[in-house]
């Protein structure tokens, strides 16, 4: 322990204690290039209207994607929220709630996410949910991880998990912080000629701690094959799906073909867009992983008088528990958001969730079918069935299209060399959704008929 030097400022001491002699010297490892030398060039103060009306001007830079034909998706997804979900979740008890630490003034809170673990476990057939993570990447990363601490010990390939070939870079980037920690070894799964899985080339999976895989693919479509695979992987290898949550009031449920973790975007209930977010991840498992999942998790139990009372439980956190114990460093979950899904979904009901993937797979075949009838545009696996969206490959530049059909008002999808590594220039992702109209579709047709009627006079000149 260094001895205190009482004639020394307290900055100073701490200089002298690390056996440096001033402050530029603490940060000498920061390249000079990139320190700031002086003020700020700042504009000088305003005043509160002169800052609303530069908010305003900067504001009306953004277009709202329901203001015009919109075929963005690729993750985030334009879906009707009904009117109530945001006056419930705007009710003080809820709007002003932080997390429910002392279970005795927050019974309410705790009960609606437990509603909500509940739903997300009977929408994925798995018997345990937590209460959400911060996005369907987060949840991915965690999964890998959480799989990796249970199932190491028996995994003939040490540290090593499978991820599905052509995942977004996003996702891709934060699975590789996430797993770099851990030394985890990630491996890529191969698809064979129609956009699914290689069921041969799964086997080399065989003996590793877990398998990542999405249901649709990044492509937008149903793999037919995953219902194999964890026959093939084994028991001692976690069989992580990553879902579009909507698609499963029409497709069959992870949980009842072999999913032992499933995870994904939970956006689509409860909320729009949101320029990205707040959004919320979702995360369920088997009891097998349990106690190894990251986040929190309501417990329902009875208290002093027998009555049902809930209380979190398992809470891995490392403020939570002892910190060479915790599983996670995920902290404040998006508790609000969640539990608007959770409204959304109650709304809807079994029946109501049903109507709304039937009609976001009925707007996406609408689209498919109408993009597909023009000359000179193919779907990147011709023999696939998609959900609410699929990619196709242009005779051109998709950025050039999108730029075309920007000048037309329309939003005609996603580029996908921008976000997919190694992915083609002419690669278009489109998304339709219920919120899709028929105009909307003719919009986006003829928008990409003229593009291409451009596009081969420059090509013939």
């Amino acid at each position: 322990m260094v001895d205190h030097l009482p004639n020394l400022g307290r900055e100073a001491e701490m200089l002298q204690a690390l056996g440096l002699s001033s402050m530029d010297d603490l940060f000498s490892d920061i390249p000079e290039s990139i320190k700031r030398v002086g003020p700020l060039d700042l504009p000088p103060p305003q005043t509160e209207e002169e800052i609303w009306t530069e908010a305003q001007r900067l504001l009306s830079a953004n277009v709202p994607i329901n203001s015009r034909p919109n075929f963005l998706g690729a993750g985030l997804y334009e879906n009707f929220v009904p009117s109530m979900v945001a006056a419930m979740a705007t009710r003080g008890e809820f709007l002003t709630a932080y997390t429910p630490y002392q279970p005795e003034v927050s019974q309410g809170m705790l009960q609606a996410l437990w509603e909500f673990q509940t739903m997300i476990s009977e929408l994925v057939a798995l018997p345990v949910s937590n209460v959400s993570v911060y996005d369907a990447s987060t949840a991915a990363a965690e999964a890998l991880t959480c799989a990796t601490r249970v199932n190491n010990r028996k995994a003939e390939q040490k540290n090593v998990v499978y991820v599905t070939k052509w995942l977004p870079e996003h996702r891709l980037s934060v699975i590789e912080n996430y797993t770099a920690g851990g030394s985890i070894e990630i491996r890529t799964l191969d698809w064979n000629n129609e956009g699914m899985i290689d069921l041969v080339a799964a086997e080399s999976a065989v003996g590793s701690c877990a398998v990542y895989v999405e249901q649709p693919n990044p492509f937008g479509i149903i793999d037919e094959n995953l219902p194999k695979l964890k026959q093939i992987i084994g028991e001692n290898c976690a069989l992580i799906v990553g879902v579009n949550a909507t698609s499963l009031g029409l497709l069959e449920a992870p949980g009842n073909w072999g999913a032992d973790i499933v995870v994904g975007e939970g956006q689509p209930f409860g909320i729009g867009a949101t320029a990205g977010g707040p959004i919320y991840g979702l995360f369920a498992c088997t009891d097998k992983y349990l106690r190894q999942m990251p986040g929190r998790i309501v417990g329902q139990t009875i208290d002093d008088r027998g009555n049902d009372a809930f209380t979190l439980t398992l809470s891995t956190r490392e403020q939570h528990i002892r910190r060479h114990k915790a599983t996670s460093n995920i902290c404040s979950n998006e508790t609000l958001i969640a539990l608007m899904g959770s409204m959304h979904m109650a709304l809807l009901g079994p029946i109501g969730l049903e109507r709304l993937a039937l009609r976001n797979a009925a707007s996406c075949q609408v689209a498919r079918n109408g993009v597909l009838s023009i000359k000179g545009v193919e779907l990147l696996y011709p023999n696939s069935s998609s959900y609410n969206e699929f990619t196709v490959v242009l005779p051109g530049s998709a950025k050039s299209a999108l730029s075309h059909l920007d000048s037309l008002g329309v939003t005609g999808g996603l580029a996908l060399e921008d976000t997919t590594l190694q992915a083609s220039e002419k690669w278009l992702h489109i998304t339709a959704t219920d919120q899709t109209t028929e105009d909307d579709v003719v919009a986006l047709v003829e928008g990409l008929k003229s593009w291409i009627s451009s596009f081969a006079q420059e090509v013939e000149a």
